[in-house]
């Protein structure tokens, strides 16, 4: 049953290879590929698919893609999709682990070992595929003058709250407001969807199996046994994360460097996993795979690689179970009138939420060392922006000719 569904494989594929610019660029690119081009789903779909996953732990946008594939083929395609769009970012992380480990010091290394300069315009890029997603979801979603200010106020609020809770604060809130409204009502109820209780079963199951093991491994030093406590360490992080990969930083400090008897790596060290994984295509949570094998590196490469693919499935595992679980249950609660009036405030917010958090990526790198402003970068949105806008130009040729760009100029 998946042959017909090679063609849909292979863009996801290909958009794995392409997709840069963490969660929000993820955004522009799958408005673009699986919209535009495939026309998979609609933009409302993808705006509600994408608020949907939000609300739960775990990588945003590997869910949504996921959701894509579950619309199409079910849990099987979705499954399949998951492993192909993380592959190429666990598996480019995963080796640059070994680097790490074969070299004294990443910093005296990385400028001579990865061509850093052949990304020069992506961050720029990835801001202006943000605003293109923003602008193309803002004409289905702000109708109103309602759903305008909720945009305007969540675009504020993403702003000038740092904090991972404002996303599901927010979706909250506006759900709430749009549903003063008695205007609209959702359309008849459909067959309700059958809710699979055993994702959620297995979900808790593999988390108390987890601890479990990683409880015996300490007390009875088995050998190896740090791979029971990285399959539960980050079993664990999947499974309460909000905020995307960002929000993985502070919890992995502490678990790997600060936390007493830690010292499975340094602090220098994760800082530079989470440098390289920007500049790699796919999740950022696939900064794990380089977290596992350096973890395991003083075992051999074999532990090494071990550790590499353990960390990257036992962080994606509990999200992709919840998922599963949940989706099912949004389905048929999302006719009843609440939850569908809610939707309206959500989208709205969605699209606020993508605009701050373009304007947040910009100011990031808008000044150079000096605090010059760097006009380049933004010739760089605006032309992005526009080929996306204006032009049928695929999203993986503007990507390759920025690439390509970089590589020449510096």
């Amino acid at each position: 049953m998946l042959l017909r569904h090679i063609p849909f494989l292979k863009a996801v594929f290909l958009y794995s290879f392409t997709a840069f610019g963490g969660p929000q660029g993820h955004m522009g690119m799958m408005v673009k590929t699986f919209v535009q081009k495939r026309k998979d789903l609609t933009e409302d779909e993808l705006l509600e698919y994408n608020a949907f996953c939000a609300m739960l732990p775990g990588p945003t946008s590997s869910q949504t893609v996921t959701l894509i594939a579950m619309k199409r083929g079910g849990v099987p395609l979705a499954i399949l999709t998951l492993l192909l769009w993380v592959f190429p970012a666990a598996l480019i992380m995963g080796a640059f682990s070994f680097l790490i480990f074969y070299f004294d010091t990443a910093a005296a290394h990385s400028n001579k070992l990865i061509p850093i300069k052949l990304f020069s315009y992506i961050q720029p890029m990835s801001v202006g595929f943000v605003f293109y997603a923003a602008a193309k979801m803002m004409k289905s979603s702000v109708k109103y003058i309602a759903t305008a200010g909720i945009m305007v106020g969540s675009l504020v609020a993403t702003l000038f709250i740092k904090s991972p809770w404002v996303f599901p604060c927010l979706l909250l809130i506006s759900g709430t407001i749009s549903n003063f409204s008695n205007n609209r009502i959702p359309d008849p109820q459909h067959k309700p969807k059958r809710i699979n209780w055993t994702n959620l079963w297995l979900f808790v199951l593999l988390f108390i199996v987890a601890v479990i093991l990683s409880e015996l491994a300490i007390s009875r030093r088995w050998p190896h046994g740090e791979i029971y406590h990285l399959f539960e360490n980050f079993y664990r992080f999947g499974a309460i994360v909000f905020g995307g990969g960002q929000a993985l930083l502070p919890m992995m400090l502490y678990q790997f460097v600060l936390r007493p008897n830690a010292h499975v790596l340094t602090a220098e060290q994760l800082l530079t996993g989470f440098g390289m994984v920007q500049a790699v295509p796919g999740p950022v949570f696939s900064v794990c795979s380089f977290v596992g094998g350096v973890a395991m590196s003083q075992y051999g490469p074999l532990w090494q690689v071990i550790g590499c693919i353990t960390a990257t499935t036992a962080v994606f595992l509990p999200s992709t179970l919840l998922l599963f679980f949940l989706f099912p249950v949004y389905e048929n609660l999302k006719h009843h009138v609440i939850i569908f009036r809610a939707l309206e405030g959500i989208n709205a917010a969605i699209v606020g939420i993508i605009i701050a958090s373009g304007m947040i990526l910009f100011q990031s790198i808008a000044f150079d060392k000096s605090l010059a402003f760097e006009w380049s970068n933004l010739v760089v949105v605006i032309i992005t922006f526009c080929l996306l806008h204006y032009t049928r130009i695929p999203a993986p040729l503007i990507v390759v000719g920025w690439l390509l760009l970089g590589w020449t100029l510096h």
